[in-house]
């Protein structure tokens, strides 16, 4: 499988497309979430950070009826948990970038986001760091301490 394309992020809607790219993924098949893919952003307006944090239950509860995405409403609601949070920590820290930043290292940089964010294992968060350009270990050292 091919490594997936790193990115520089340029606004706080990338970090959360990415973000909710790896929740969906979370004990799904990678294919079925990259063939609803572009109607699932569509459906998540762009993921315009503001707009998706703004979600109500009701715009929730219709998502979960969309055929456009996949229809799990503990991940729909993670996605507009997560937009709320990317917003608090990028006021808190000055960006998200420096949020991401703010730990000693990769391992407890991981920690902090499965705190702070829903949905966000170890895999997932390996996968948002990675996309994102942050340090990263290599794949193979990553797979041997967190896939047991």
């Amino acid at each position: 499988m091919q490594p997936p394309e790193q990115i520089s992020p340029d606004s706080l809607h990338v970090y959360l497309e990415v973000m909710s790219k790896a929740v969906f993924q979370s004990g799904m098949s990678w294919k079925v979430v990259e063939a609803k893919w572009s109607s699932t952003k569509e459906a998540f307006l762009d993921f315009d950070v503001r707009k998706v944090a703004a979600l109500s239950p009701f715009d929730i509860e219709e998502l979960a009826k969309d055929t456009r995405v996949i229809r799990n409403r503990r991940k729909l609601e993670a996605i507009v948990y997560n937009a709320q949070q990317i917003l608090a920590l990028d006021e808190e820290y000055g960006s998200f970038q420096q949020y991401l930043r703010s730990q000693e290292n990769f391992d407890s940089t991981l920690k902090r986001m499965k705190k702070d964010f829903k949905f966000m294992g170890p895999t997932a968060g390996y996968y948002l760091l990675y996309v994102t350009g942050e340090d990263v270990p290599p794949h193979d050292e990553f797979e041997a301490r967190y896939r047991k």
